[in-house]
């Protein structure tokens, strides 16, 4: 039995869409789940799309990820390059398609953009679908090296078969039949001598000895096309593995061409790369048990094919805040430092907060957030000015509550040593001395330091006010 090897074939064309990265993903984990390997090519040939930076932000995010990578054009292997822009330069996509006219199989195309510009618009015209009439296959071996020889553009088309259907097995949609009489003659060496995107993939796989193809189900369709070529040179077919589409809600997909989050945007507002992996996981398979939140290792451990839905998976940003928020509660305060302080720097001024007390600020909140941005707004009572809602205001009104506010400001005021342990000390001796208890006995202490009906533990928050600027807030409810 061979090994199991699978590919990850991004084009470098900007940031990591988060359906890219799922199927990264999953190929991920079906070769690490069969013991086989994991390979990383980067397909470069659309040249109007390539992104400067973009193959590198390709290595940043599966190496964030923890993806261990096998074969890449970072750390070599037996079966590259593994950029195909290297393997234009090395003719190989030029050669495996004159070997396929030489058998017969494929042939020069040297029409002109206009002659099938006119053949379009006759197809319109006739309300059917455009197929390629296949006039260049009736050129002589004479007329054909005569055009080679003075110098016409020419692009190689593959001989597709016009009768019958074209059958296959898929992993997750079982087995799927396209009629071949709606194939056209598709290009494989465009007249630039670069591949089409199709030809240069098999070309590839084959070479690379790739033995599970998994990919969105977009290409459902294409895969016939795929399967003719492979059967053209005499080559096993791998074993094709097509997932659902990320989609943004019933009608749309996920798409970094509509502005919709990537990998990197939601690394920037603070959410966490195994969190994110986790989510992913999940949309578009699921577990034979309830398990929802899983290490790398668990899902290689249980990662089955079996499992792969057909139906899309909506994005829920909610859900993906469920499982950040667990992961953010396991974060060492550094790690929580790291991807919170950096929210707050860029909207509020922390010159005069030291390293101890925003650590101390982003551990009352640890509990509380779901993301690393969220800081930003959940602890702006720290930094802005008090404000009271109109249901504030009116319980302040109460009987009873100036008593507490009372005796709260003059026990601080004789505060030996600031800390939580001796504010919650106060808090209790205010509740001996006037008889309050539960809401009536902490609410008015909170909003008069804060501002807010609710919030984190009630001592760490006074605490983190300050002596001065607690007694200053208590003096205006007084």
């Amino acid at each position: 039995m061979k090994k199991v090897r699978t590919r990850f074939a991004p084009s470098p064309t900007g940031y990591m869409h988060v359906g890219n990265l799922r199927t990264a993903l999953y190929e991920y984990l079906i070769a690490k789940h069969n013991n086989g390997e994991f390979i990383l090519r980067i397909e470069d040939t659309d040249q109007e799309r390539y992104v400067e930076g973009a193959t590198d932000i390709i290595y940043e995010t599966l190496d964030m990820c923890g993806f261990k990578i096998d074969e890449s054009p970072k750390n070599g292997g037996a079966f590259g390059p593994y950029i195909q822009s290297e393997r234009v330069k090395q003719n190989i996509y030029k050669e495996y398609a004159e070997k396929l006219v030489e058998m017969g199989k494929a042939y020069y195309c040297f029409c002109s953009e206009e002659r099938l510009d006119s053949l379009r618009k006759k197809a319109e015209e006739n309300k059917v679908a455009f197929l390629y009439d296949g006039c260049c296959k009736k050129l002589s071996q004479e007329e054909i090296e005569e055009k080679i020889k003075n110098g016409e553009k020419y692009v190689i088309r593959q001989i597709m078969p016009k009768e019958g259907t074209t059958t296959y097995n898929d992993l997750v949609y079982g087995e799927i039949s396209f009629e071949n009489k709606l194939l056209e003659d598709q290009i494989l060496l465009k007249s630039d001598s670069y591949p089409t995107y199709n030809f240069a993939n098999v070309i590839d796989d084959h070479l690379m000895e790739i033995t599970h193809v998994i990919r969105g189900n977009e290409y459902l369709s294409s895969t016939p096309k795929y399967n003719l070529l492979y059967e053209a040179y005499g080559w096993d077919i791998p074993i094709y593995i097509h997932v659902p589409p990320v989609m943004k809600d019933e009608t749309n997909k996920l798409s970094k061409r509509n502005g919709d989050a990537s990998f990197q945007d939601l690394i920037n507002k603070g959410y966490l790369p195994q969190a994110i992996l986790n989510y992913l996981a999940l949309l578009g398979w699921s577990p034979e048990d309830n398990q929802e939140i899983f290490t790398m290792n668990e899902l290689i451990s249980k990662f089955d094919v079996k499992r792969i839905n057909k139906a899309p998976g909506i994005f829920d940003i909610d859900k993906l805040n469920w499982i950040n928020s667990h992961y953010i509660k396991g974060l060492s305060i550094d790690e929580l430092y790291n991807i919170t302080v950096p929210h707050l720097e860029k909207i509020y001024e922390l010159s005069n907060k030291n390293n101890k007390w925003l650590k101390e600020l982003i551990s009352l909140y640890q509990n509380e957030i779901s993301y690393g941005a969220e800081i930003v707004e959940i602890s702006s009572l720290f930094f802005k000015d008090k404000e009271l809602n109109f249901e504030a205001k009116e319980f302040m009104d109460q009987d009873g509550v100036k008593e507490v506010i009372n005796a709260f400001k003059e026990k601080i005021i004789n505060i030996d040593e600031w800390n939580p342990d001796n504010i919650k000390t106060i808090i209790n001796e205010v509740k001996e001395e006037v008889g309050a208890k539960g809401q009536m006995l902490y609410m008015p202490i909170r909003i008069a330091v804060s501002g807010k009906m609710h919030g984190p533990e009630l001592p760490k928050t006074i605490y983190l006010f300050g002596k001065d600027e607690v007694l200053k807030r208590l003096q205006g409810e007084i």
